[in-house]
């Protein structure tokens, strides 16, 4: 049978399988063992259990673990709310302050905690009732949160750029690197938005009579400095070439751990068992999906699927332009169904060669496919971001949720647009630290 029209079928029963509502990882291994057997034998079943383990037989996934656990301890602490408390009080007068707090807020706590989900529920919970109270529209009370929070993937340090690097065997310090910029971009166009929708609406636009004095907003920092502290500390020890992504994370997590405690008095066993029980189940999880990805991956390269797409894409002699919007559209569609960690370990080791064959820089091509991914966390049917928004404000319909965050889906596409016209956003800064990639 031909290698294509087996990676057809193989495309359709992913989609089927995990349609299911069947665990990520489990339904990535199926569907590679049964396609084994079906063209090769069952004897080609020998060499799945090596193969899955030989996944995860990398030393850079001691990280996800450990930046898992520094993300955990910030989300079981208030530190979003003094993040949010914090950027409310020295913003108050801002046209549209409120929301420009809440979208800071997001950002910062996404770099804390390297999680979309978890920075829609430590800022949403505070925010989005608040912004409501003052006159902000649902839509745009609960779009923004939603849209905030999937800055967790680009703002380093990245769980997601950490898989990406492992599935692409791409520097991890690079990726973070390049996440900096466009991150803060796409922060930028968020804050824009909110102001001008701030200022068409009028009452949103208007602070409340209470204002904060010097002394209330000098008096919050010592709560949120530390934890700024340590994001720098960890970026600085790994372009600095002073420790590897692993020791960054763990270094990393012990201080978060140490801030917690000294700050937020986190001194109960059961709070930080809670903490790392939900951490190694998290964790857990991501090297599941990682070690049956390899396996999928395997199964593609075993039946010449992955060389067959790749030769037949370098036929085609497309537009190295027409190309990238091929592949845009593509990965936004499989965000749409699947959540990014195994969108890029399916499709990242596939995509990376023909993109770069096009002429394309491999750590600008990382953040384009983050932001795809970053739209997929608040577009229908899956939408994580959009559920957790639900679940924090019920009362709030699913629709309203997803208009509001329809012009932030915008802004993100703007920003693709932007980086491809301008590329240097994500690469200028990986290329004057580390120098250029060989």
């Amino acid at each position: 049978m031909d290698p294509v029209l087996i990676g057809a079928f193989i495309a359709i029963a992913t989609i089927i399988v995990l349609g299911t509502g069947i665990p990520v990882a489990f339904g990535l291994a199926l569907v590679a063992m049964v396609a084994l057997v079906m063209v090769e034998g069952i004897g080609a079943l020998e060499t799945t259990a090596e193969t899955f383990f030989a996944g995860l037989a990398e030393f850079a996934l001691v990280s996800i673990p450990m930046f898992i656990v520094m993300g955990a301890v910030v989300a079981a602490t208030p530190a979003g709310k003094d993040l949010y408390e914090a950027l409310d009080r020295w913003l108050h007068r801002v046209p549209g302050g409120l929301i420009l707090s809440n979208i800071g807020a997001c950002s910062i706590f996404s770099a804390l905690s390297g999680s979309s989900p978890a920075t829609c529920a430590a800022i949403g919970k505070m925010g989005i009732p608040e912004m409501r109270a003052r006159g902000v529209t649902d839509g745009l009370a609960t779009g923004s949160i939603a849209a905030g929070g999937t800055l967790g993937i680009l703002i380093p340090p990245s769980i997601t750029m950490i898989v990406y690097g492992i599935a692409t065997e791409t520097s991890i310090g690079r990726l973070f690197l390049a996440g900096v910029f466009p991150g803060l971009m796409l922060t930028a166009l968020f804050m824009v938005w909110a102001i001008y929708s701030s200022w068409k609406n009028g009452s949103a636009a208007v602070a409340d009579d209470k204002g904060f004095s010097w002394v209330e907003r000098f008096a919050i920092l010592p709560r949120v400095i530390p934890f700024l502290i340590i994001i720098a500390g960890v970026l600085y020890v790994l372009y600095g070439g002073v420790a590897t992504p692993s020791e960054a994370a763990g270094v990393g997590a012990l201080f978060s751990l140490i801030v917690a405690m000294i700050i937020y008095k986190l001194w109960s066993f059961s709070a930080i068992w809670n903490i790392l029980s939900e951490s190694m189940r998290e964790s857990v999880m991501i090297l599941m999906i990682i070690g049956a990805s390899a396996l999928f991956s395997f199964t593609l390269s075993s039946l010449f699927v992955t060389q067959s797409i790749a030769e037949a894409i370098a036929t085609m002699a497309l537009n190295k332009w027409v190309l990238l919007a091929f592949i845009n559209i593509f990965l936004l569609v499989a965000g749409m169904f699947l959540p990014p960690v195994a969108v890029i370990l399916m499709t990242a080791p596939i995509l990376l060669p023909i993109v770069t064959s096009a002429g394309f820089d491999p750590y600008w091509f990382a953040v384009m496919f983050t932001i795809n991914m970053e739209i997929g966390l608040i577009t229908p049917p899956v939408g994580l971001n959009l559920y957790v928004i639900n679940g924090i404000v019920p009362d709030v319909p699913l629709p309203v949720i997803l208009k509001g965050a329809l012009p932030f889906m915008l802004c993100m596409i703007v920003g693709i647009v932007l980086l491809s016209l301008f590329p240097e956003i994500a690469t200028w800064l990986p290329e004057k630290v580390m120098g250029k990639a060989v």
